[in-house]
């Protein structure tokens, strides 16, 4: 029988490296409009998120949302949004992610305590769909799959 990997590599899937955290959480690295950054994988966060005090850090155009977010211990908390934002992980890219921006001090205050690293973000159930994700959870990898792009603005 072919490996997973070897099947997934011929249907244009691409390998992202996760690193299991204090927490038991999956971190990734991801580039978000070319800046490096350090993100917990999240298959229950409906959208990726940024904090919102990075902002400038990773070049956003942000503009005020009617949506409130919740989850992690905390409810009713205002947001932003930047939509048409470009996100590498890995070989993998889009040029069309739309990102939820709030404040991540409750999520990073957790971790700390845990003795984990602060992240800059989450990659949500949106990127995953998009990628048409698989997450191998023993070997502690992500593969995604490559998105064609016709006139090269995916």
């Amino acid at each position: 029988m072919k490996s997973i990997e070897k099947i997934l590599f011929k249907k244009n899937y691409v390998k992202i490296k996760l690193n299991k955290i204090a927490t038991n959480h999956l971190e990734l690295k991801a580039k978000i409009n070319g800046v490096k950054g350090s993100f917990i994988l999240d298959t229950g966060a409906s959208n990726s998120c940024v904090g919102l005090d990075l902002i400038s850090f990773f070049k956003l155009d942000a503009e005020e949302s009617e949506t409130k977010a919740a989850g992690a211990g905390a409810t009713g908390m205002e947001t932003q949004q930047s939509k048409g934002n470009t996100l590498k992980i890995g070989d993998w890219k889009t040029n069309k992610s739309h990102l939820v921006l709030f404040n991540l001090e409750h999520v990073n205050t957790a971790l700390v305590q845990h003795n984990a690293k602060e992240v800059h973000g989450i990659i949500g159930a949106d990127i995953l769909q998009k990628g048409k994700a698989f997450i191998d959870y023993k070997q502690h990898v992500l593969y995604l799959k490559q998105i064609k792009n016709k006139n090269k603005n995916n």
